[in-house]
Protein backbone atom coordinates (compact mmCIF):
# COMPACT_ATOMS: atom_id res chain seq x y z
CA UNK A 1 0.00 0.00 0.00
CA UNK A 2 1.58 3.46 -0.96
CA UNK A 3 2.17 6.03 2.04
CA UNK A 4 -0.86 8.05 3.30
CA UNK A 5 -0.54 12.03 1.79
CA UNK A 6 -2.85 14.78 3.61
CA UNK A 7 -3.82 17.56 1.23
CA UNK A 8 -4.90 21.08 2.26
CA UNK A 9 -5.84 23.29 -0.66
CA UNK A 10 -8.00 26.35 -0.99
CA UNK A 11 -8.28 29.24 -2.09
CA UNK A 12 -5.92 32.81 -1.18
CA UNK A 13 -7.33 34.22 2.68
CA UNK A 14 -9.25 31.17 3.31
CA UNK A 15 -7.52 29.93 6.47
CA UNK A 16 -5.99 27.07 5.03
CA UNK A 17 -2.54 27.31 6.42
CA UNK A 18 -3.89 27.78 10.16
CA UNK A 19 -6.42 24.31 9.93
CA UNK A 20 -3.22 23.04 8.66
CA UNK A 21 -1.12 23.68 11.83
CA UNK A 22 -3.90 22.73 13.96
CA UNK A 23 -4.46 19.38 11.90
CA UNK A 24 -0.51 18.71 12.05
CA UNK A 25 -0.24 19.20 15.72
CA UNK A 26 -3.40 16.91 16.53
CA UNK A 27 -1.74 14.22 14.26
CA UNK A 28 1.72 14.18 14.94
CA UNK A 29 2.27 16.12 11.41
CA UNK A 30 4.90 18.13 9.51
CA UNK A 31 3.90 20.32 6.57
CA UNK A 32 4.90 20.74 3.34
CA UNK A 33 4.30 24.15 1.81
CA UNK A 34 3.07 23.77 -1.60
CA UNK A 35 2.93 27.79 -2.79
CA UNK A 36 4.96 29.05 -6.14
CA UNK A 37 6.31 32.32 -4.27
CA UNK A 38 6.72 31.13 -0.87
CA UNK A 39 9.81 29.30 -1.85
CA UNK A 40 11.75 32.54 -2.19
CA UNK A 41 13.88 34.05 1.08
CA UNK A 42 12.13 37.51 1.90
CA UNK A 43 9.09 37.00 0.05
CA UNK A 44 7.05 36.94 3.34
CA UNK A 45 3.85 38.95 3.98
CA UNK A 46 3.42 39.16 0.16
CA UNK A 47 2.85 35.87 -0.60
CA UNK A 48 1.14 35.41 2.61
CA UNK A 49 3.41 33.00 4.34
CA UNK A 50 2.89 31.49 7.64
CA UNK A 51 5.50 33.18 10.37
CA UNK A 52 7.53 31.19 12.80
CA UNK A 53 4.74 32.16 15.60
CA UNK A 54 1.94 31.23 13.73
CA UNK A 55 3.86 27.51 12.76
CA UNK A 56 3.54 26.83 16.92
CA UNK A 57 6.72 24.41 16.54
CA UNK A 58 5.19 22.66 13.56
CA UNK A 59 8.06 21.88 11.39
CA UNK A 60 7.43 23.37 7.53
CA UNK A 61 9.53 22.23 4.74
CA UNK A 62 9.63 24.11 1.17
CA UNK A 63 9.38 27.59 2.84
CA UNK A 64 12.63 29.76 1.64
CA UNK A 65 14.48 27.78 -0.37
CA UNK A 66 15.67 29.96 -2.95
CA UNK A 67 17.07 33.45 -3.52
CA UNK A 68 14.49 36.34 -5.18
CA UNK A 69 15.40 35.22 -9.17
CA UNK A 70 16.91 32.43 -9.26
CA UNK A 71 14.93 29.92 -11.83
CA UNK A 72 12.35 27.32 -9.43
CA UNK A 73 10.53 24.84 -11.67
CA UNK A 74 7.17 22.73 -11.01
CA UNK A 75 9.76 20.09 -11.57
CA UNK A 76 12.37 21.25 -9.05
CA UNK A 77 9.04 21.84 -6.59
CA UNK A 78 8.16 18.24 -6.55
CA UNK A 79 11.82 16.77 -6.24
CA UNK A 80 12.71 18.58 -3.02
CA UNK A 81 8.60 17.98 -1.99
CA UNK A 82 9.34 14.47 -2.09
CA UNK A 83 12.51 14.37 -0.57
CA UNK A 84 10.69 16.31 2.45
CA UNK A 85 7.49 13.64 2.28
CA UNK A 86 9.98 11.19 2.44
CA UNK A 87 12.02 12.66 5.12
CA UNK A 88 8.73 13.34 7.74
CA UNK A 89 7.60 9.49 6.64
CA UNK A 90 10.99 8.37 7.70
CA UNK A 91 10.70 9.86 11.17
CA UNK A 92 7.12 8.51 11.75
CA UNK A 93 5.47 11.74 11.09
CA UNK A 94 2.12 12.16 9.32
CA UNK A 95 2.87 14.68 5.89
CA UNK A 96 0.71 17.56 5.66
CA UNK A 97 0.60 19.64 1.48
CA UNK A 98 -0.77 22.57 2.52
CA UNK A 99 -1.26 25.09 -0.62
CA UNK A 100 -3.08 27.13 -3.28
CA UNK A 101 -0.77 26.53 -6.28
CA UNK A 102 -3.46 23.78 -8.09
CA UNK A 103 -0.40 22.41 -10.48
CA UNK A 104 2.09 22.28 -7.75
CA UNK A 105 -0.15 19.96 -5.31
CA UNK A 106 -1.50 17.78 -8.11
CA UNK A 107 2.45 17.42 -9.57
CA UNK A 108 3.25 15.89 -5.95
CA UNK A 109 -0.56 14.37 -5.16
CA UNK A 110 -0.68 12.88 -8.65
CA UNK A 111 2.90 11.86 -9.37
CA UNK A 112 3.02 13.81 -12.27
CA UNK A 113 5.81 12.60 -15.05
CA UNK A 114 7.90 15.62 -15.49
CA UNK A 115 11.40 16.17 -16.80
CA UNK A 116 13.87 19.01 -17.71
CA UNK A 117 13.28 19.53 -21.21
CA UNK A 118 14.22 22.52 -23.23
CA UNK A 119 11.48 24.40 -25.03
CA UNK A 120 11.03 22.70 -28.51
CA UNK A 121 11.53 24.75 -31.69
CA UNK A 122 8.65 22.88 -33.35
CA UNK A 123 6.10 23.81 -30.55
CA UNK A 124 7.01 27.22 -31.21
CA UNK A 125 6.43 27.13 -34.28
CA UNK A 126 2.79 25.40 -33.94
CA UNK A 127 1.95 27.99 -31.03
CA UNK A 128 2.44 31.00 -33.78
CA UNK A 129 -0.14 29.38 -35.75
CA UNK A 130 -2.46 30.69 -33.12
CA UNK A 131 -4.12 33.59 -32.21
CA UNK A 132 -3.13 35.45 -28.81
CA UNK A 133 -6.38 35.19 -27.33
CA UNK A 134 -6.43 31.32 -28.25
CA UNK A 135 -3.39 30.79 -26.39
CA UNK A 136 -4.26 32.38 -23.43
CA UNK A 137 -7.30 29.69 -23.23
CA UNK A 138 -4.94 27.04 -23.91
CA UNK A 139 -2.86 28.52 -20.60
CA UNK A 140 -5.73 28.82 -18.79
CA UNK A 141 -6.61 25.27 -19.23
CA UNK A 142 -3.32 24.49 -18.09
CA UNK A 143 -2.88 26.64 -15.11
CA UNK A 144 -6.32 27.93 -14.28
CA UNK A 145 -4.21 30.55 -11.94
CA UNK A 146 -1.63 31.76 -14.46
CA UNK A 147 -1.79 35.57 -13.56
CA UNK A 148 -0.68 37.06 -16.77
CA UNK A 149 -1.59 39.38 -18.70
CA UNK A 150 -3.73 37.64 -21.74
CA UNK A 151 -2.69 40.03 -24.53
CA UNK A 152 0.69 39.99 -23.75
CA UNK A 153 1.52 37.27 -26.51
CA UNK A 154 5.25 36.62 -26.03
CA UNK A 155 4.75 35.66 -22.07
CA UNK A 156 1.24 33.26 -22.69
CA UNK A 157 3.41 31.67 -25.35
CA UNK A 158 6.64 31.38 -22.79
CA UNK A 159 4.52 30.36 -20.07
CA UNK A 160 3.13 27.17 -22.33
CA UNK A 161 6.66 26.43 -23.72
CA UNK A 162 7.29 26.26 -20.00
CA UNK A 163 4.37 23.99 -19.12
CA UNK A 164 5.55 21.72 -22.36
CA UNK A 165 8.94 21.28 -20.90
CA UNK A 166 8.19 20.20 -18.35
CA UNK A 167 6.73 17.04 -20.46
CA UNK A 168 3.44 16.96 -18.33
CA UNK A 169 0.23 15.03 -20.13
CA UNK A 170 -2.61 14.71 -18.35
CA UNK A 171 -2.37 10.51 -18.56
CA UNK A 172 0.87 10.34 -17.41
CA UNK A 173 1.23 9.88 -13.69
CA UNK A 174 2.96 7.80 -11.08
CA UNK A 175 1.28 8.27 -8.12
CA UNK A 176 3.37 7.90 -4.98
CA UNK A 177 1.00 8.20 -2.10
CA UNK A 178 -2.65 7.32 -0.91
CA UNK A 179 -4.55 10.75 -0.42
CA UNK A 180 -6.79 12.41 1.43
CA UNK A 181 -7.62 15.86 -0.30
CA UNK A 182 -8.87 18.37 1.77
CA UNK A 183 -10.63 21.70 0.66
CA UNK A 184 -10.92 25.22 2.01
CA UNK A 185 -12.82 28.39 1.08
CA UNK A 186 -15.87 30.48 1.73
CA UNK A 187 -19.15 31.54 -0.13
CA UNK A 188 -17.67 34.25 -2.39
CA UNK A 189 -19.44 37.51 -0.42
CA UNK A 190 -17.51 36.22 2.56
CA UNK A 191 -13.97 35.46 0.77
CA UNK A 192 -14.00 38.72 -0.89
CA UNK A 193 -14.12 40.86 2.86
CA UNK A 194 -11.47 38.50 4.17
CA UNK A 195 -9.14 38.75 0.94
CA UNK A 196 -10.28 42.67 1.19
CA UNK A 197 -9.28 42.24 5.50
CA UNK A 198 -6.13 40.31 4.89
CA UNK A 199 -4.64 42.49 2.21
CA UNK A 200 -5.56 46.19 4.90
CA UNK A 201 -3.42 44.04 7.27
CA UNK A 202 -0.27 43.38 5.12
CA UNK A 203 -0.41 46.29 4.05
CA UNK A 204 0.17 48.02 7.38
CA UNK A 205 1.91 45.39 8.49
CA UNK A 206 5.02 46.13 5.92
CA UNK A 207 3.82 45.23 2.43
CA UNK A 208 4.92 47.98 0.44
CA UNK A 209 8.27 48.25 2.84
CA UNK A 210 9.24 44.24 1.57
CA UNK A 211 8.95 45.08 -1.68
CA UNK A 212 10.55 48.11 -1.79
CA UNK A 213 13.49 46.40 0.34
CA UNK A 214 13.66 43.57 -2.36
CA UNK A 215 14.22 46.31 -5.27
CA UNK A 216 17.24 47.98 -2.81
CA UNK A 217 18.97 44.84 -2.89
CA UNK A 218 18.82 44.03 -6.76
CA UNK A 219 16.12 41.54 -7.05
CA UNK A 220 14.65 42.84 -10.72
CA UNK A 221 11.84 44.19 -11.22
CA UNK A 222 11.04 41.91 -13.92
CA UNK A 223 11.32 39.09 -11.86
CA UNK A 224 8.62 40.79 -9.05
CA UNK A 225 6.23 41.94 -11.63
CA UNK A 226 6.41 37.68 -13.09
CA UNK A 227 5.52 36.61 -9.51
CA UNK A 228 1.91 38.44 -9.92
CA UNK A 229 -0.38 39.74 -7.94
CA UNK A 230 1.27 41.29 -4.62
CA UNK A 231 4.53 41.77 -6.11
CA UNK A 232 3.56 43.03 -9.44
CA UNK A 233 0.69 45.80 -8.59
CA UNK A 234 3.33 46.79 -5.37
CA UNK A 235 6.57 46.91 -7.80
CA UNK A 236 4.08 49.39 -10.49
CA UNK A 237 3.33 51.48 -7.68
CA UNK A 238 7.09 51.94 -6.05
CA UNK A 239 8.27 52.52 -9.70
CA UNK A 240 5.93 55.63 -9.97
CA UNK A 241 3.43 53.15 -12.68
CA UNK A 242 0.52 53.68 -10.53
CA UNK A 243 -0.39 55.46 -7.84
CA UNK A 244 -1.24 54.06 -4.31
CA UNK A 245 -4.74 54.15 -4.74
CA UNK A 246 -4.85 52.36 -7.86
CA UNK A 247 -2.62 50.06 -6.60
CA UNK A 248 -4.81 49.00 -3.91
CA UNK A 249 -7.62 48.66 -5.83
CA UNK A 250 -6.50 47.20 -8.77
CA UNK A 251 -4.69 44.58 -6.59
CA UNK A 252 -8.08 43.88 -4.33
CA UNK A 253 -9.82 43.10 -8.04
CA UNK A 254 -6.66 40.76 -9.06
CA UNK A 255 -6.62 39.08 -5.80
CA UNK A 256 -10.06 37.87 -5.94
CA UNK A 257 -9.95 36.95 -9.70
CA UNK A 258 -7.30 34.93 -8.79
CA UNK A 259 -9.47 33.02 -5.71
CA UNK A 260 -12.20 32.14 -8.55
CA UNK A 261 -9.58 30.96 -11.35
CA UNK A 262 -8.45 28.41 -7.98
CA UNK A 263 -11.80 27.36 -7.49
CA UNK A 264 -11.99 26.64 -11.32
CA UNK A 265 -9.20 24.63 -11.01
CA UNK A 266 -10.22 22.50 -7.75
CA UNK A 267 -13.19 21.92 -8.79
CA UNK A 268 -12.33 20.10 -11.45
CA UNK A 269 -11.25 17.46 -8.85
CA UNK A 270 -14.18 15.81 -7.17
CA UNK A 271 -11.72 13.78 -4.62
CA UNK A 272 -11.63 16.89 -2.77
CA UNK A 273 -13.73 17.02 0.24
CA UNK A 274 -14.78 20.54 1.59
CA UNK A 275 -14.86 21.35 4.75
CA UNK A 276 -17.67 23.00 5.99
CA UNK A 277 -16.20 26.64 6.91
CA UNK A 278 -19.55 27.53 8.80
CA UNK A 279 -19.62 24.90 10.95
CA UNK A 280 -16.20 23.51 12.87
CA UNK A 281 -13.79 22.74 10.23
CA UNK A 282 -11.26 21.32 12.15
CA UNK A 283 -13.31 18.87 13.95
CA UNK A 284 -14.61 17.71 10.92
CA UNK A 285 -11.46 17.32 9.40
CA UNK A 286 -9.86 15.61 12.20
CA UNK A 287 -12.60 13.11 12.35
CA UNK A 288 -11.82 12.16 8.48
CA UNK A 289 -8.39 12.19 9.11
CA UNK A 290 -8.63 9.59 11.64
CA UNK A 291 -10.71 7.08 9.67
CA UNK A 292 -8.92 8.11 6.98
CA UNK A 293 -5.10 6.87 8.64
CA UNK A 294 -6.68 3.88 10.37
CA UNK A 295 -8.53 2.81 7.37
CA UNK A 296 -6.72 0.88 4.21
CA UNK A 297 -8.17 2.59 1.67
CA UNK A 298 -7.91 5.92 0.00
CA UNK A 299 -11.32 8.07 0.92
Amino acid sequence: MLPKLIVIEGTNASGKSGLGVTLAKTFNGEIVSADSRQVYRGLDLGSGKITPEEMQGVPHHLLDVRNPGEFFSMADFQRLAYEAIDGILSRGKVPFLVGGTGLYVDAVADGYELSEKAPDPELRAHLETFETPALYEMLLERLPDADIDPKNRHRVMRALERLEAEDYQPGTKSPRFTLLKLGVTWPRPILKERIDERLDRRLDAGMVQEVKALLDQGTSEEFLVKLGLEYKYLTWYLTGKISYEQMKEELGNAIKKFAKRQMTWFRRDDRIHWLDMSGNPEQEAAEMIRRFLDSDMQI
